[in-house]
């Protein structure tokens, strides 16, 4: 019984989380674009439409590189991670599905998947993309 009920909470927790961080994320890359990756661990990678980037100053590069966006999220599910799968480090699968318009270009569907890891520092917690993938839809 403990143990489905420390399932539930994971489940509980990975939702809040993914709320959350999918507000923030999608109003960050419209908006404020430089702050981006904060979102990223140091040693996560990007593979954007079948093309990996790795590291900050990369992801950095390519973010500035990339036109203006409008983003609007239709869905996003999200799931915990079973900690046996990730050395007991709490983890979050987020999948997002919607629209991008980048400036110069049209209407796109997309999907997006994030593991998201959390990381506790003295004063408070924060979850911090470790794997990114980005496709658009055909």
């Amino acid at each position: 019984m403990a143990s489905s009920m420390d399932f539930r909470t994971d489940v509980d927790l990975a939702c809040r989380a993914a709320e959350e961080f999918v507000n923030i994320y999608y109003e960050t890359i419209d908006k404020r674009r430089r702050l981006l990756t904060k979102l990223y661990m140091d040693t996560a990678t990007l593979v954007w439409n079948g093309n990996p980037i790795s590291g900050q100053e990369a992801l950095i590069e390519f973010f500035e590189m990339l036109p203006s966006s409008e983003f609007q999220v239709n869905m996003f599910d999200c799931q915990p991670v079973h900690e046996q799968a990730t050395q007991g480090q709490k983890t979050v699968l987020v999948v997002a599905h919607g629209t991008v318009k980048f400036e110069g270009n049209k209407q796109r569907y997309f999907n997006q998947n994030f593991l998201l890891t959390l990381h506790t520092m003295p004063t408070n917690s924060v979850w911090k993309i470790a794997s990114d993938c980005f496709r658009f839809q055909h």
